[in-house]
């Protein structure tokens, strides 16, 4: 996948993508990511690729310093039109090119992102850098089931999401590797379709 091809598709996205993956089983999965994280007021929170803000309300951000960024512009208005009577920062960004400096938030969330950039250990690395020593990376998002080969159906339907938009074969064993050595996992737990939409936390720890 492109990012040009990503502001292509999701364009098309914006306008139904909370009626698909804001819903039901979605916004279910959405609630159990934030499940037993106590914010303090005042703390930092990074949305990347927030889309259209299907998280912003599950946590209190109105106590919170919380940026939000997207690559695509169609679906962070659609942020920005639910919030704007918020304090909420909004930008236009590239998850795999953060315009941060390192240690810059407690909290870095990414939901049903690192399976729709085109490069995922970089923009997983960009979100280990901006958290800052102590601080949470939160992920929820769909990932190949580890150590399972991709079914010959599966590697077939694979091109075909693509055109949509997401990728169903990323690996986060893999993606996670980049930066073993600064971050650590505290949980990983299935959360949809039995092990295929997962909720991680890690832990920032150099």
């Amino acid at each position: 996948m492109k990012n040009s091809w990503n502001k292509v598709i999701y364009k098309g996205w914006a306008p139904i993508y909370d009626t698909i993956f804001n819903a039901g089983s979605f916004s279910r999965a959405r609630e159990k990511l934030f499940k037993d994280i106590h914010f303090q007021p005042g703390e930092k929170v990074l949305f990347v690729g927030v889309g259209t803000g299907a998280d912003i309300d599950r946590l209190p951000y109105e106590q919170l310093e919380i940026t939000a960024i997207d690559y695509s512009e169609d679906m962070l208005q659609k942020a920005k039109d639910k919030y704007q009577n918020s304090k909420i920062t909004f930008l236009q960004m590239d998850a795999q090119q953060l315009d941060f400096d390192d240690d810059t938030f407690d909290y870095v969330v990414g939901s049903l992102i690192l399976s729709v950039v085109p490069d995922s250990k970089k923009a997983f690395s960009e979100m280990s850098r901006v958290c800052r020593k102590g601080g949470l990376v939160l992920i929820f998002d769909k990932f190949a089931e580890p150590g399972k080969k991709m079914s010959i159906a599966k590697k077939a339907i694979r091109h075909v999401i693509k055109v949509l938009g997401t990728d169903i074969g990323v690996s986060f064993e893999e993606v996670c590797q980049t930066k073993k050595e600064n971050i650590r996992l505290l949980s990983d737990q299935g959360v949809m379709f039995g092990n295929m939409y997962r909720r991680i936390l890690l832990k920032k720890v150099v």
